[in-house]
């Protein structure tokens, strides 16, 4: 089982060559629509929200099977709301939880993207919370 459970992978013969190779089954997800801040419904893009963590943890000392196990937890979260539409919003806090527990810098550049402080208050109250996710 690969992806905690997600897929199975599985060995093969071909008969043509005579070599083994791996196949890998997946389970299809079925995503619900994002709704955004503005009421527009968009189809769930994983690759938006990949770029959006890979762009906060840009030049800090996580591995890609971190960033990707993150992901899929995130991925899973939303598959698991059960619902058909999810704010935009709800996904936002999905990525800060796992940022915040990846990396506090991280968590705070996308914190202050995603929240869009409007003050430096608002800002220490993000970098606060990174701390105190680190201890």
């Amino acid at each position: 089982m690969i992806e905690d459970g997600a897929a199975v992978r599985r060995r093969r013969h071909c008969d043509a060559c005579g070599k083994r190779f791996s196949s890998f089954e997946r389970a299809e997800l079925r995503l619900p629509l994002v709704v955004k801040k503005d009421g527009t419904r968009v189809a769930f893009n994983v690759e938006k929200v990949r770029q959006g963590m890979q762009k906060s943890l840009e030049k800090r000392p996580v591995s890609a099977d971190d960033l990707e196990k993150s992901l899929y937890s995130v991925l899973r979260s939303v598959q698991e709301s059960g619902e058909n539409e999810i704010s935009a919003e709800i996904i936002g806090d999905y990525v800060m939880e796992q940022l915040r527990n990846l990396d506090g810098v991280a968590y705070v550049r996308f914190s202050s993207v995603y929240k869009e402080f409007k003050d430096v208050d608002e800002f220490l109250t993000a970098v606060r919370a990174a701390i105190g996710s680190q201890k």
